[in-house]
């Protein structure tokens, strides 16, 4: 078995981000059908490390992305821990259509087709 793989993810110290404690480390992964936990929300488990890692606002990003996916069914509901950043179009809204000459955020377009199609009518 590679080095990787389940072994591996047994050694870490999995635990849930969405519920701190007051000294300010984390409580272990999982519910138990405990009367004392039945009233835990849903936990967000990620090992130790990468939970040290991650900022406050990542933490509540995936918590909350979790949360928000429930349960389901039996087996328990995969959220991804990161989000992808979404990228910003710098200002250029997206244009739609064909562009005859114009400028749009400030750059100038033109297709040489349709300019020649209408020579005159343009200026």
């Amino acid at each position: 078995m590679a080095k990787n793989g389940l072994d591996k993810w047994f050694k870490q110290k999995w635990v849930d981000i969405g519920s701190r404690k007051k000294d300010g480390s984390f409580a272990k992964c999982g519910r138990s059908k405990q009367k004392a936990d039945a009233k835990r929300k849903y936990p967000k488990c990620v090992p130790l490390a990468k939970a040290t890692r991650m900022t406050k606002g990542e933490r509540a990003s995936a918590v909350k992305r979790k949360r928000a996916a429930g349960n389901t069914g039996p087996k328990p509901t995969n959220v991804k821990t990161f989000t992808r950043k979404r990228a910003s179009t710098g200002g250029m809204q997206k244009y739609i259509g064909r562009s005859i000459r114009g400028e749009y955020g400030g750059r100038n377009l033109s297709n040489p087709s349709y300019v020649k199609y209408y020579k005159g009518m343009l200026d």
